[in-house]
């Protein structure tokens, strides 16, 4: 199978007023078509830097992001996001939010009926179809966010970006879509690349978990392939042996491997700063 995504060796600097601070360093990671990669890290590990460069959003001071063979260097309807903050636009309806995207993509391309018919399709997909009519302030949390994520599936990208995209909902809205969200991937085989900080969501949701390393110069440390049959259920994964062993191994690697990754390095600054060789102090 080819790599339908590759992310090559990134690295990304900001200027600061102390100079140049490299928020990712060597990042490289391959993605198949149809497969649900989670980010997973500590606050300030460089996730959604990593995300923003695939988007377009960014660009990567060295390395780069290629998409079927072809580099990215600008956003693109290829490439869809979805942020934590819905980010509708508040004087227009549910409906009018995600026609904004498909007369975008697709204006010239379908006629007034084939737009309309696919924007309710989309609509459907995240059960919205009962609240198309709404604005914004008239819906919950969890709409708003269907809404969101119907936008994003209505430009009919090959790759979902989502930025922990129920990191602001309660635990049963976030449950709902969550399960909604593994319907849709099911259904439309999108590639998803998706930023959380809850370990249970990403033991649910992924074929892989990728385990970021704390920055400055944060990096992939460890990527694990999750085998659990699909579809799966929440209720029965609850006390499955091996979803309790991928989740306990994601939990080690932030709160103990991490750990010790930032220990050497103290030593390591330690040794330099003291003229000493690393290896007597990282002992």
């Amino acid at each position: 199978m080819s790599t339908h995504l590759e992310i090559s060796q990134i690295a990304i600097e900001f200027p600061t007023p102390k100079g140049p601070f490299k928020a990712l360093d060597n990042v490289s990671l391959k993605i198949e078509k149809g497969e649900f990669v989670s980010l997973i890290g500590h606050s300030g590990c460089g996730k959604s830097t990593v995300l923003n460069i695939v988007a377009g959003l960014y660009g990567a001071t060295s390395g780069g992001v290629i998409l079927d063979g072809k580099e990215i260097k600008a956003p693109g309807p290829e490439r869809a996001v979805v942020f934590q903050n819905h980010s509708l636009l508040p004087w227009l309806t549910a409906y009018q939010n995600v026609e904004l995207a498909v007369k975008q993509v697709f204006g010239g391309k379908k006629s007034k009926r084939e737009m309309t018919e696919w924007i309710e399709h989309n609509l459907e997909l995240v059960h919205m179809s009962h609240a198309k009519d709404k604005r914004p302030d008239e819906i919950s949390g969890g709409m708003k966010q269907r809404v969101g994520i119907a936008r994003a599936l209505a430009m009919e990208p090959s790759v979902l970006l989502m930025d922990e995209p129920f990191g602001a909902l309660d635990a049963l809205t976030r449950a709902h879509l969550q399960d909604s969200l593994m319907d849709i991937q099911k259904t439309l085989n999108n590639t998803v690349i998706m930023i959380t900080h809850d370990v249970d969501e990403a033991v649910l949701l992924s074929d892989r978990i990728v385990m970021m390393t704390n920055g400055p110069a944060a990096t992939v440390g460890e990527i694990l392939t999750v085998n659990l049959p699909r579809p799966r259920d929440r209720l029965a994964l609850a006390n499955d042996a091996q979803y309790v062993d991928y989740r306990t191994q994601v939990l080690t690697f932030l709160y103990e491997k991490q750990r010790k990754v930032e220990a050497i390095d103290q030593a390591k600054k330690n040794s330099k700063q003291q003229g000493k060789p690393t290896q007597q102090q990282a002992s």
